[in-house]
Order: C-alpha cells, then sequence, then structure tokens
C-alpha cells in the first residue's frame, strides 16, 4: 500500500523518537520513516536529537541503553503518542522544548 493510501486511510500516523547522546538511542527500523531532525540545545550544548517519524505499522522500537552494559528494550509502538499531522506532531515537539525564559533552542537538522 503507498504511503497516500495509507495517510488517507489513518493507517499511518507520526510518532516522536528522542536520541539522548550517553544515555540512550532510539533505532528506526522498517515501519518507521523518518521525517524531520531536530537538535535539542539548552545553553547552547546539544542534549537530544528528536526524530518524526511516520508510523506505518504496529511494531517495537528499540530502545538501547547506552549508560552501562549495553541493554535494549523493545517498546511496542501502541505506547507512543500519535499525532494525525505532520503539524500537530510539531507542535508537541515545541511544546516539549520550552521552558519559561530558558535558554533552550530547538534546531531542524538536515540529513
Amino acid at each position: 500500500m503507498t504511503l497516500q493510501r495509507l495517510l488517507a486511510k489513518d493507517l499511518a500516523m507520526y510518532v516522536i523518537l528522542t536520541n539522548k547522546p550517553g544515555f540512550y538511542r532510539t533505532e528506526l527500523c522498517e515501519g518507521l520513516e523518518p521525517i524531520e531532525y531536530y537538535d535539542y540545545l539548552f545553553c547552547g550544548r546539544k542534549r537530544a536529537q528528536y526524530v518524526i517519524a511516520l508510523l506505518t505499522k504496529p511494531l517495537r522500537v528499540k530502545i538501547v541503553d547506552e549508560t552501562g552494559p549495553e541493554i535494549v528494550n523493545f517498546v511496542p509502538s501502541k505506547f507512543l503518542e500519535k499525532f494525525e499531522t505532520l503539524e500537530q506532531a510539531r507542535a508537541k515537539l515545541q511544546a516539549l522544548a520550552s521552558f519559561g525564559s530558558m535558554d533552550i533552542e530547538l534546531r531542524q537538522v538536515n540529513l
């Protein structure tokens, strides 16, 4: 089924994935198509990377703990917050990345 048909039938949804270097990473797999990447900067220093991805089928998202011995968790996609549109996912990401008057920046990255 084409992407346009999946979107038209509400079978595809957008999700936000997080990578926090040195702590954990979320790995893309078949069924997760990356759409946009963002760096989260706090006081000018990169603290995390967000990926808005298109979820095209139910799956288990691989999350790898990088703090000690490598631990891998597979989280069912049903537990991820889903958004019907890319604009809704962007708005949620903006809300996550703002807190009062703190020096926080969300910068889109072209990969």
